[in-house]
């Protein structure tokens, strides 16, 4: 299961949604029962340092 994040159009009310990635159900705001659309999120995925590769998947040299 994925969690998604729904906006509603009508009060501007944002929420989370738990539903399979395969699913594309009609959500209701809690807050006032009008349709909400899904909204975009960025990953939480962040890559820093000098090399991801580089320092983290090959052996010592000597």
């Amino acid at each position: 299961m994925a969690r998604y994040d729904y906006k509603c159009g009508s009060c501007g009310e944002v929420f989370e949604v738990e539903h399979p990635m395969s699913a594309h159900p009609k959500v209701t705001c809690p807050k006032c029962g009008k349709r909400a659309e899904r909204a975009f999120s960025p990953s939480g995925i962040v890559f820093s340092g000098s090399g991801f590769y580089n320092t983290d998947q090959r052996g010592k040299r000597e």
